[in-house]
């Protein structure tokens, strides 16, 4: 059976580099599994692979669309499956990398579908708009303490289309999103890579400064105008647009993005913990490109 290597991991653990090891070993090709870096506009705040990483090895799914195109996991499922299949026709095993755990998911195990209903969700909104989010958060909270626990609750988005379901079916969002069945047609080995957390986290805060030198806060200003967009209303951006607005210093911003990037890191640990189906390795201690390749020749 064909094989697919997922990578998975918190924020700035080395992701990239581990998955160009493995395309370069088995001599093929990358599907980047990070919803913030499809965007064209985006390229500093999402920590977009340089120009020599991806001349190392080709990826897929990067700098492909606007951020003013609506891009849901579903389509990116659909669409990277695809992609895989026709991988498949040259190569034994196609690399997966990426923090969106949502969207690694759906492609790997499939998404169910889920009910929606207008109705419901613009009534949603309307109270998100005259309550205020943090109030749905609350409501999230309560209902579902496990999906609350590991989502983005920032996300408006997410917040309201999880409570839409809990409303339409009676169950929590998160024991209906792992009763998916559809899962992709080949052998999966997934990993999740990490570390110390105050190692993840110290890594985190490097990154930003390191962003913020290459020109971050410049990259936000020419993306000011498009702020409404669902797309920038995410961490690195959010932050730095508030800044821009005069709410608080260029200072405080860099706090913001190094706390909330840090937060996400933890969800992204709190997502892959304990799943069975998930290997997890420690890329302080473990040489993982070699435990990979290693448990695929066996």
């Amino acid at each position: 059976m064909k094989t697919v290597i997922a990578i998975s991991g918190p924020t700035g653990v080395g992701k990239t580099a581990l998955a160009i090891s493995l395309a370069n070993h088995f001599q093929t090709e990358i599907i980047s599994c990070d919803s913030r870096q499809f965007y064209k506009e985006m390229s500093i705040g999402v920590a977009r692979p340089s120009m020599e990483e991806l001349s190392a090895a080709r990826h897929h799914f990067i700098s492909f669309l606007s951020i003013e195109e609506e891009y849901t996991a579903g389509m990116f499922s659909r669409d990277a499956r695809a992609k895989i299949q026709e991988l498949f026709q040259a190569n034994e095993v196609v690399v997966v990398v990426g923090g969106s755990m949502l969207y690694m998911d759906a492609l790997l195990y499939g998404l169910d579908e889920l009910p929606g209903d207008k109705v419901v969700r613009t009534s949603l909104n309307e109270r998100c708009k005259l309550e205020g989010l943090e109030v749905l958060v609350k409501e999230l909270q309560l209902k579902d303490p496990l999906f609350a626990a590991q989502a983005d609750l920032e996300n408006a988005h997410r917040v309201i289309r999880a409570l839409e379901v809990i409303q339409l079916t009676g169950k929590p969002f998160s024991e209906l999103r792992t009763q998916s069945s559809d899962a992709i047609d080949a052998e999966i080995v997934h990993v999740f890579i990490s570390g110390e957390r105050e190692w993840v986290y110290n890594r985190i805060n490097v990154r930003v400064d390191k962003m913020v030198e290459e020109g971050l806060f410049e990259e936000v200003q020419e993306l000011k105008s498009l702020q409404h967009l669902q797309a920038l209303n995410t961490v690195g951006y959010k932050e730095i647009f508030r800044h821009f607005e005069g709410t608080c210093s260029k200072e405080e911003a860099i706090t913001e993005i190094k706390k909330n990037t840090r937060n996400y890191a933890k969800r992204q640990m709190t997502w892959y913990r304990n799943k069975p189906q998930v290997r997890q390795f420690d890329v302080q201690n473990e040489d993982v490109s070699a435990e990979i390749i290693s448990l695929l020749s066996n």
